[in-house]
């Protein structure tokens, strides 16, 4: 070994060695700072550049990258220097880190993030960047570390020629991914154009953020108009707005900032309790639910006011509307919560808001969050066009779902609990639960208890022949069903566990918390369904 430089001479101090020197050059042409151009084209849409959206997710200097040195396999048909320049770390930047290290420890905080870069052949993905991608997820899987993908892209890469593949479907990346589904959390973001591949890695994960200008499909421009099926503007395939309503999209966010802040609060509910946050007066929700028990009423008050404050992340707002499913914090632990709308519906539980509601129950169970269920509902929906939806097997996954749950299920009635669909409010039946209590204001039924009466007690009831004289023992008879459903009444008979004071919700949820083990994870759950 020798102290000099190539020519003979003795390196000055201070000076860098030449392949120290290389090197600098070349991770300096990975920067924003080395590639203005880049920069300048996203500022154009109003977006942030892929290491931009990793600084703001990963804690400031903990950010350690893999391949970062890679470039695309087009090394037959360009030169180095262009590959440096169109090529840095072939469009995938990656690495590991922590995030919410500030709240967590760094076992809890650490994260991996992979961001696929729009500036580099359109954010493809190449020959080089599937490698670094399998690389990534070995790594996750070994050592269970949560992901966090930025899939912005356009899908598979056609100008990497440095290959004798023909089709290159032997790839392990979109398996690899899957296979993390249930053994680590997996937080997909979209922003822009995802298409083909990269929507594909999308669609793997366990929650979608996608914002207001991205469009997401199983297919981009070329490859609709290559199968024959028209010319369409991007603009046109799979927009936030109907990619919302139909469940894709589990959060909608303005841009990249939010999206990136509502990540970190999603893993925020996987890596563990905080301390204890304020909460509301809980002696309102005495006052939360009209005096007229027919009239409907907003849910997501109910909600805010029982959690502490701030920590409500609501998912697939815009579909399976009759149902709500949150992630929220109480004194600081991470909870799931599923409630019935009623401005919605009714509160009937359709073919959308059980599929919603049951891979709600797989996500809370396979990373250990109890649930919480605010019941109100007149059951199932019914009726010949609910069934023209396969309603009665989307409504049974409710039930499946929830007979293979470890968590904690906790079960409070605020107003009507009736037939199959409030039991599927209640993890499968009335004693499935931990607990199930019920407001004052809870009633209860096989079905609507003027349905059961003037359906059950048909033949009595039409034997009278004085129309006003029926109609009087038709109202005597729901009188008498509404006693009998009446929330004491159930109590009473053991079918549910109390009837409680609706300020005391909150305390029945924390002691139900410190009354059960917290479920000891061996191996790996099964895994979290797509839909």
């Amino acid at each position: 070994m020798s102290d000099t430089n190539g020519d003979g001479r003795k390196s000055s101090p201070g000076e860098l060695r030449p392949e120290l020197a290389e090197l600098r050059e070349r991770l300096a042409a990975t920067t924003d700072a080395g590639r203005p151009d880049a920069v300048a084209r996203r500022r154009k849409t109003g977006q942030r550049t892929a290491r931009e959206n990793i600084d703001d997710l990963i804690d400031p200097g903990s950010f350690v990258e893999y391949g970062g040195l890679a470039l695309a396999e087009q090394r037959s048909t360009r030169s180095m220097e262009d590959l440096i320049r169109a090529s840095p770390a072939d469009g995938l930047v990656c690495g590991l880190g922590t995030v919410n290290r500030a709240l967590f420890d760094d076992e809890r905080a650490r994260a991996l993030v992979m961001a696929y870069d729009y500036t580099v052949f359109a954010g493809t993905q190449g020959l080089m960047g599937h490698q670094k991608l399998d690389r990534m997820l070995a790594l996750a899987a070994q050592w269970r570390v949560p992901v966090v993908l930025f899939a912005e892209g356009g899908g598979g890469r056609p100008n990497d020629t440095d290959t004798h593949t023909v089709a290159g479907l032997d790839t392990p990346s979109f398996l690899s991914f899957a296979s993390l589904s249930g053994l680590v959390p997996r937080v997909g973001i979209a922003s822009g154009r995802c298409f083909a591949g990269n929507a594909a890695l999308l669609g793997c994960c366990d929650v979608i953020i996608a914002t207001d200008d991205s469009n997401i499909g199983m297919g981009g421009p070329a490859m609709i108009e290559g199968g024959g099926l028209g010319t369409f503007a991007p603009e046109e395939i799979g927009p936030a707005d109907v990619q919302t309503r139909n469940g894709v999209i589990d959060v909608r966010v303005r841009d990249e900032a939010e999206a990136v802040a509502v990540a970190k609060k999603y893993l925020s509910y996987f890596q563990g309790p905080v301390p204890p946050g304020a909460c509301a007066d809980q002696t309102a929700l005495r006052e939360a639910l009209p005096e007229n028990r027919r009239r409907a009423y907003k849910i997501r008050p109910i909600i805010e006011m029982l959690a502490d404050t701030g920590s409500v992340l609501e998912l697939r707002r815009d579909f399976g509307r009759s149902l709500v499913t949150a992630l929220v914090r109480i004194e600081g632990q991470p909870l799931g919560l599923i409630a019935n709308d009623t401005l919605h519906l009714g509160g009937a539980i359709d073919a959308n808001a059980s599929d919603k509601a049951a891979r709600f129950f797989q996500l809370c169970d396979a990373f250990g969050l109890p649930i919480v269920s605010l019941c109100d509902t007149p059951g199932f929906m019914v009726g010949p066009q609910a069934e023209t939806t396969a309603l009665v097997r989307h409504v049974s996954r409710m039930f499946v779902n929830a007979a293979s749950l470890s968590v904690p299920f906790f079960t409070v009635v605020l107003r009507r609990g009736y037939g199959l669909g409030a039991q599927a409010m209640a993890g499968g039946h009335f004693h499935a639960p931990f607990f199930i209590v019920s407001w004052p204001t809870g009633e209860f039924g096989g079905m609507n208890l003027e349905g059961a009466v003037r359906i059950g007690m048909r033949k009595q009831l039409e034997a009278i022949e004085d129309p006003a004289a029926r109609e009087e023992m038709a109202q005597a008879m729901i009188a008498e069903a509404h006693r009998r459903g009446k929330a004491l009444n159930m109590a009473s008979l053991l079918e549910i566990d109390a009837v409680i004071d609706p300020a005391e919700t909150r305390s029945w949820i924390l002691r139900g918390l410190r009354s059960v083990p917290r479920p000891v994870r061996e191996g790996r759950r099964r895994f979290i369904d797509t839909w």
